[in-house]
């Protein structure tokens, strides 16, 4: 059942506690709906077979649903994990610290067959876009010709960087397709689905919550998200052109980049206090233009950012030609700009004003 709040849009609304009693019926909601996924991934094949090849999508409308299914598995799982997280003190911790990793774990081996497929479509494409007429590549600075040979080793070294990236990315693919297969034909996985429909049917609150407010826990979630935007490094990871971030993509170095980390952070907490207002509005959580957007954003941001390291990651292979390198290297430094571009985007999505919180 719906719960009853009032317009967080009129500022003449008294705020009014939320009860446990929210969340217990938000995580039976999704409880019910992580059950219902499992069940259609596996009437429609999704225990078995090949993935898919990114450049095809999915052709079968069996696999189509085992794809939209595998989808909304992780997202119940999400908010599960993320309700756990935020209204941790109004439920068992035993019960809640014991469930949250293993979500996670399921949530993120889910994940990876899908972000693989994504990133080589979308470095394919960059690469067509790169390597075609209006390109846009800039010509190095070094006299007459010079902006010819930059695009026709682009164009030399396209191909094979594409095959590459292929091989690469597709081997990935399987394998996170493999492991997929065997966690969700595990003990393990059983277990978390057998906890999963426990608390479809009871939610294990502390006796605490039936009188608690969740609106302190939902706006501790939102202080923290607003703390790590503030402390966002505009200035550096932000410039036009970073070129510590291109150099350190393409260096021998194969740590992450560092200046992603924040951004990565800010993601998931906007994630978070999603989630936290989903519980105190239930089915009448209003569209947050602001959230929206910025999320939106930041899902840009960490593909190109996993994208580029893909492309710093071939680039590092051995015994592959100059051209091959070039076109690698064009590839990192266009994904870098979109990464951002993404940055940006985020910037002028959080400007708006935010839709109030009880």
């Amino acid at each position: 059942m719906a719960q009853q709040h009032l317009d967080p849009t009129d500022p003449t609304a008294q705020a009014v506690p939320v009860s446990g009693d929210a969340l217990a019926g938000y995580l039976r909601a999704q409880a019910t709906e992580f059950l219902r996924s499992l069940r259609l991934h596996r009437e429609t094949g999704g225990g078995g077979g090949t993935p898919a090849r990114a450049s095809s999508s999915v052709g079968e409308n069996g696999s189509d649903r085992s794809v939209d299914a595998a989808r909304a598995l992780r997202r119940s799982a999400r908010r599960i994990s993320g309700s756990l997280h935020t209204y941790r003190p109004l439920l068992d911790p035993d019960w809640s610290e014991g469930m949250r990793p293993e979500l996670a774990w399921l949530s993120g081996t889910l994940a990876r067959e899908h972000a693989y497929s994504a990133r080589l479509e979308r470095l394919l494409g960059a690469l067509n876009r790169l390597s075609g007429s209006g390109s846009g590549f800039p010509a190095q600075a070094a006299g007459p010709g010079a902006s010819a040979a930059p695009k026709g080793n682009l164009t030399i070294g396209a191909a094979k960087a594409g095959a590459l990236l292929d091989r690469q990315l597709t081997l990935a693919r399987t394998r996170a397709h493999s492991a997929a297969l065997q966690a969700l034909g595990s003990s393990r996985f059983h277990a978390v689905a057998d906890s999963v429909a426990v608390l479809a049917s009871e939610v294990p609150l502390t006796p605490a919550a039936a009188t608690a407010d969740l609106r302190p826990p939902a706006a501790a979630a939102e202080g923290r998200l607003l703390d790590a935007v503030a402390a966002l490094p505009l200035l550096t990871a932000g410039h036009p052109y970073n070129a510590e971030a291109l150099v350190h993509g393409l260096s021998a170095d194969t740590a992450p980049q560092p200046q992603d980390a924040p951004w990565h952070q800010v993601r998931l907490l906007l994630r978070l206090h999603r989630y936290a207002r989903e519980v105190l509005y239930g089915e009448e959580c209003p569209v947050d233009v602001r959230l929206l957007g910025a999320g939106q954003a930041l899902n840009q941001h960490r593909d190109a950012a996993e994208a580029a390291s893909a492309a710093a990651s071939a680039a590092r292979t051995p015994r592959i030609a100059p051209a091959t390198a070039y076109a690698l290297g064009v590839l990192h430094a266009d994904q870098r700009h979109e990464v951002e571009a993404a940055r940006f985007a985020f910037q002028q999505s959080w400007q708006k004003e935010a839709v109030p919180t009880l």
